[in-house]
């Protein structure tokens, strides 16, 4: 495990039931990244008290039991707020399922202390484990961010491990009340956009597990595409409003247009 504690970045992991996996999961990132931070989203599997147990042993990992279920934004949230207060700049989320690659997790921190004011987004490289039919939903997701964004280059709406500007994620949340639950990932990239927040893409695999692998998904297609559908019709109500500044900002290569 890495000796020195970063000052900066931390590794921010939502977790909601993801059973047994969630403690591989935490150990991986433990493995490449000093510190993590676990926020417990109102589970009933016992991983909450579990991992308090490991981080009373290991001064590199934080972890906070929220009372009941608030969904991965307000997780994420709540993270930020408890970054923001040590003093942290940026946070990488990655989910708590083990579909995300830990062994990236410098390399995108390098990424953003490269460079600070962006946001650096994970593109994913799918395997055969993905279900057609969520690769080609992300598909229509993306398009509308691309149009949203006014083409500022967001790799994927979607995926989840990413490192973000503490601040200016906290500050886009306050304002409104959404990207509390599963249309957080795609909303934050969007606003972040809008703030100015240019994103840096680099690819990164995914890998979606069997229920024998240990892999748990919390993902409806009826209730969370109606989620997304229902967030993409807000954006692009307020897309039309900020549509002259984007146009100018454009012309000029002002953020998050800039090289």
């Amino acid at each position: 495990m890495p000796a020195d504690a970063s000052r900066t970045h931390l590794v921010l992991i939502p977790s909601y039931n993801t059973g047994e996996r969630l403690f591989s999961t935490v150990a991986a990132a433990r493995a490449e990244w000093n510190p993590v931070w676990v926020v417990i989203d109102g589970s009933d599997d016992g991983t909450g008290e579990r991992l308090q147990q490991m981080a009373a042993s290991d001064p590199g990992l934080r972890v906070w039991v929220l009372p009941q279920n608030q969904g991965k934004g307000s997780a994420v949230l709540h993270g930020l707020r408890a970054a923001k207060d040590a003093g942290f700049t940026h946070a990488l989320t990655m989910d708590s399922d083990g579909q995300h690659p830990a062994d990236l997790i410098p390399s995108f921190m390098n990424a953003s202390l490269a460079r600070p004011e962006t946001m650096v987004l994970g593109r994913p490289v799918f395997d055969a484990s993905a279900p057609l039919l969520r690769v080609r939903g992300r598909r229509v997701s993306n398009g509308w961010t691309q149009l949203e964004t006014l083409f500022a280059g967001v790799g994927d709406s979607l995926y989840g491990f990413r490192v973000y500007p503490v601040v200016d994620l906290i500050a886009v949340m306050a304002r409104q009340p959404w990207m509390r639950r599963f249309d957080f990932d795609t909303e934050a990239v969007v606003r972040l956009a809008w703030r100015g927040v240019k994103p840096v893409n680099i690819d990164a695999p995914v890998k979606y597990l069997t229920a024998e692998e240990g892999g748990v998904s919390h993902f409806r297609y009826g209730r969370d595409n109606v989620l997304l559908t229902w967030m993409h019709t807000r954006l692009m109500v307020e897309f039309v409003l900020r549509l002259p500044g984007l146009l100018f900002r454009k012309l000029r290569g002002a953020p998050p247009f800039q090289a």
